[in-house]
């Protein structure tokens, strides 16, 4: 790798590890892990239409034992609903609850201002553009 690509992967690699953490440590106090968060954040998206649990799984790019576990834990802590689907019967559909809605208005919050003191803030408009540019070049189709 030559010097110029090493510092250009580090640099992300490094600034993607600060802003997570970060993020991660505002969302603590709210007691919702990135994993709860992104699930909870899919859902209200997506709301008032639910979610079928083999949607979530596939978007959070997670095996579907792994998800349904996270789902039992968001279920028993209120925040979901599942509902055999009226569609097909066969799979299950996901709602937020009154509670995952009002947990999710402030962790939208916390983040909203978290990703801007971290990282939004910092780049001017021009800068955005050309890093969206990048992100759409970089996008890798899944397999």
């Amino acid at each position: 790798m030559r010097p110029l690509e090493d510092e250009a992967w580090r640099g992300f690699l490094l600034t993607h590890d600060r802003i997570w953490r970060s993020i991660e440590a505002g969302l603590a106090p709210l007691n919702v892990s990135m994993a709860e968060y992104s699930v909870l954040a899919l859902l209200g998206e997506s709301a008032p239409k639910p979610m079928r649990m083999s949607e979530l799984a596939e978007r959070r790019l997670m095996s579907t034992g792994g998800f349904t576990r996270l789902a039992d834990r968001l279920e028993r802590r209120g925040l979901i609903e599942r509902r055999r689907s009226a569609v097909d019967g066969r799979g299950f559909e996901v709602t937020l609850t009154r509670e995952g809605r009002a947990l999710l208005r402030k962790a939208w919050s916390r983040q909203y201002r978290d990703l801007h003191r971290l990282f939004l803030d910092r780049l001017d408009d021009d800068d955005l553009r050309r890093l969206a540019d990048i992100w759409d070049r970089l996008a890798i189709e899944p397999q």
